[in-house]
């Protein structure tokens, strides 16, 4: 079909087919950024790197990525999510197909570092172009759709890149990865306009979708840096992903290498164990603001339904430490799907409570500091991972991750004692 035949059509629910779109990106990121973590069994072996130059190639890719989290959103709001996100998608696909042709570890490392570059506005596209296409009363459960695919490209990723790794070996399977990500870039410029400049878009959809800037009649600016960063609120929520987010790395980053190395595990079977914690990252991401919402429904106030929810949800965390005597690999998986089933419960709420804190004026700012914030503690935190595996074992880390959600609790309590939005004054961030 060609592209002038498609422009004269009219696509009944586009923004549907919008957001599956923007499902695909996010699952494009993490399928990509998951693919070295299976791979580096055999890029080890070849390259004969250490666990701490290991650590390294993984603080390339958070460096960048920390960078871009918060500069992410600005550049897509300025040049448009069209071309932003395509950019960005074209930049980490073609990032991910250099994978595949490095022949060291500080070409892996570069590799990586413009993989981070890329990923770093898969998040805020994906948002911005939800807010665009979306009226409010559908922008919950499409936002949910559009940010969901994180997870079903974190549990295909490790069947997958095993398969293909057996099948091409696993520069082949770097290359492909790319290859998927230049076809989506290539499908998005083709049906991604604004709704109001869309040829495809039907005369109904469109007036659903901009119905809200008709009743509300004003559009509000955005929140300054120098207020949001005045609010104590603000440092809450920053520093429980300081303190959490390396958490969420090293289960993303080392648990194959655990598995392989501290287990016995061998390749073909990470690949059939590794997505089940993905997998229940995946459902209960899905459940956890439902959960909450049950509860404020039931009435219950906000503030006491959230973190109802984030006090559970950090308590069952704690049981992550059981990991290191669980006695076979199954229960070993069941304690690591357990944390990442409580993460997912967790994080839902976390980003629901921002934006019930900070309004549609400085909600992603606010969460772009604070996955900013993460990545950087996290780009701090892994060389010190490989360091205590090489040395020591996996024993601390998995100790570590038993209590720092109680902690990040804590902190929640003290910094944000009750949920309530933020009354900013209207101002031009810039």
């Amino acid at each position: 079909m060609s592209c002038a035949l498609i422009y004269t059509m009219k696509i009944k629910n586009l923004r549907w087919i919008i957001v599956s779109l923007l499902f695909i990106a996010t699952g494009l990121s993490f399928l990509d950024r998951q693919v070295l973590s299976l791979a580096i069994i055999k890029i080890k072996d070849e390259f004969h790197m250490t666990d701490v130059e290991y650590g390294w190639i993984n603080t390339a890719f958070l460096l960048s990525y920390a960078i871009m989290f918060t500069l992410g959103g600005w550049l897509i709001d300025k040049f448009g999510t069209r071309v932003g996100l395509a950019v960005s998608v074209g930049l980490w696909s073609l990032s991910s197909a250099m994978h595949g042709l490095v022949q060291n570890v500080g070409q892996l490392g570069a590799a990586r570092f413009f993989l981070g570059l890329g990923e770093g506005g898969a998040f805020p596209g994906a948002a911005k172009g939800v807010t665009e296409w979306f009226p409010q009363k559908e922008r919950g459960l499409a936002m949910g759709i559009a940010i969901g695919g994180a997870a079903l490209g974190a549990v295909i990723a490790p069947p997958l890149t095993v398969y293909m790794t057996t099948m091409f070996g696993w520069r082949g399977t770097f290359i492909a990865t790319g290859l998927i990500g230049g076809i989506w870039v290539l499908i998005w410029l083709l049906f991604f306009r604004k709704p109001q400049n869309s040829t495809l878009i039907t005369v109904k959809e469109r007036s659903l979708i901009l119905e809200e800037k008709k009743d509300n009649g004003i559009i509000k600016k955005a929140i300054p840096f120098k207020a949001i960063l005045k609010a104590k609120e603000a440092w809450g929520l920053i520093s429980i992903r300081f303190l959490l987010d390396p958490v969420f790395y090293f289960i993303m980053f080392w648990i194959p290498k655990y598995l392989s190395e501290e287990r016995g595990v061998s390749f073909e079977q990470i690949g059939d164990l590794f997505w089940i914690p993905f997998l229940a990252l995946g459902i209960s991401n899905m459940i956890g603001g439902w959960a909450s919402d049950k509860l404020i429904n039931s009435g219950l106030s906000v503030n006491k339904a959230r973190k109802i929810i984030m006090g559970i949800a950090a308590a069952v965390t704690m049981l992550t430490a059981l990991t290191t005597v669980a006695s076979t690999v199954g229960l070993a998986i069941f304690f690591i799907s357990l944390f990442m089933f409580a993460h997912g419960f967790w994080i839902t709420n976390y980003i629901t409570i921002t934006s019930e804190i900070f309004g549609k004026g400085a909600t992603s700012t606010v969460v772009g500091m604070a996955g900013t914030a993460g990545a950087v503690a996290g780009l701090i935190i892994n060389p010190l991972i490989g360091k205590v595996v090489e040395n020591y074992s996996y024993l601390p880390m998995w100790i570590i991750s038993g209590i720092m959600y109680p902690i990040g609790f804590v902190v929640l309590l003290i910094m944000i004692p009750k949920i309530k939005e933020i009354k900013f004054k209207n101002e031009i961030m810039w």
